[in-house]
């Protein structure tokens, strides 16, 4: 794949191919992409036929269990029903929407697949193939339509040989690929939302650019790591504008919205909120996993901070570290807030919370 990047990068007379030639590329470069889902689709993945967690396939399906048999105010709540030990549900709202629309879909289907209780270990051929088809069909939809916007819109100096290759080496992102589409999540939906956010803040879709932000901050927690520069870059250019009170207003009105809708189911009780983000944020498991090689896992040759600190002092320490390491980048975003700037920081941020952050091997991934 990357060298057949390198080729489509290195083609000379950009000006002379056609555009039946552009199409036909387009169609080979998504034909080959989905052609790769399919393929990691069909091979093994972790935790298949070993009880009792049985690996993320099954956490995906226990929570389309969980979402069509309780009552929303019990989707993250410990209960004789929805064990939080046995794949709890720790992501945000938009992905327990996801889980309960998929789950009414399987129970249409075939109700054993998300029976209460009595479906965890569920696993048929049938089932799995509805499961590999769910994330495809939400790639393709999502993630695919994101790529293909972002490289035909964003990229006006790029050559139509150039934006091929970024659009090959969108889609076929391995590790992307074997997360979604061999370890059984749907992180095309997260990526492909705040992809949607960049394209729309850069073209001066402000608004448009914050619901999609906001939607994929709801979908995932892990696109926390991308907040700081998408509210400098709006702020930056806000702060520019004639009308800045009015603009930052707007935008602030916007995004609380977004938030108040997919949370509103628990915003009438407290304990109901706390519950919420105490499962998304499970700081109790720990620094970081033995196949993380971030900060905290290099400096523990050293010094074993987990056992110097408790978990409270560690927990501001990764925040305290992160903000600091974003903070260049972000300030400089804040009073130079030009595209190029604001994907400088995208990438900063990231690389950030990956090194510095309380996380998990699937976000480090």
């Amino acid at each position: 794949l990357e060298c057949c990047a390198r080729d489509i990068l290195r083609m000379e007379g950009c000006k002379m191919i056609t555009k039946d030639s552009l199409l036909l590329c387009g169609l080979v470069i998504v034909a080959s992409a989905v052609l790769v889902r399919v393929s990691v689709g069909l091979g093994a993945y972790s935790g298949a036929g070993k009880p009792p967690m049985y690996g993320d396939y099954e956490a995906q399906r226990h929570w389309m269990e969980i979402t069509i048999n309780l009552p929303v105010n019990q989707w993250y709540q410990n209960s004789s029903d929805n064990n939080l030990l046995y794949w709890g549900l720790d992501y945000p709202p938009l992905t327990a929407y996801h889980s309960w629309l998929c789950g009414i879909i399987a129970h249409h289907l075939d109700p054993n697949w998300v029976a209460l209780n009595a479906s965890h270990g569920y696993e048929s051929y049938h089932h799995k193939l509805f499961m590999r088809y769910t994330v495809l069909l939400v790639d393709v939809i999502i993630y695919f339509s994101a790529a293909f916007l972002f490289v035909a819109t964003c990229l006006s100096e790029w050559t139509e040989s150039e934006k091929l290759g970024l659009l090959l080496l969108l889609l076929l992102q391995p590790s992307m690929v074997i997360i979604d589409h061999g370890h059984f999540q749907y992180n095309c939906i997260s990526l492909g939302l705040a992809l949607f956010g960049v394209i729309a803040v850069v073209h001066d879709w402000d608004v448009i650019g914050s619901i999609a932000y906001s939607m994929s901050l709801n979908y995932k927690q892990m696109e926390l790591y991308h907040a700081l520069p998408f509210f400098c870059y709006l702020l930056g250019k806000s702060l520019q504008s004639d009308r800045r009170i009015v603009k930052i207003t707007k935008l602030g009105v916007t995004v609380i919205a977004v938030f108040v809708l997919c949370w509103m189911p628990y915003l009438s009780r407290m304990d109901d909120i706390l519950q919420v983000v105490h499962r998304l944020f499970p700081f109790s498991r720990g620094l970081y996993e033995d196949k993380v090689a971030n900060v905290w896992c290099t400096t523990s040759v050293l010094m074993k901070l987990r056992g110097l600190l408790t978990q409270q002092s560690l927990t501001l320490l990764t925040a305290v570290s992160t903000l600091v390491a974003t903070l260049p980048s972000c300030l400089h975003l804040l009073y130079n807030p030009t595209p190029y700037c604001f994907v400088l920081a995208l990438v900063s941020g990231y690389v950030c919370r990956v090194k510095y952050g309380h996380h998990i091997c699937g976000e480090y991934i």
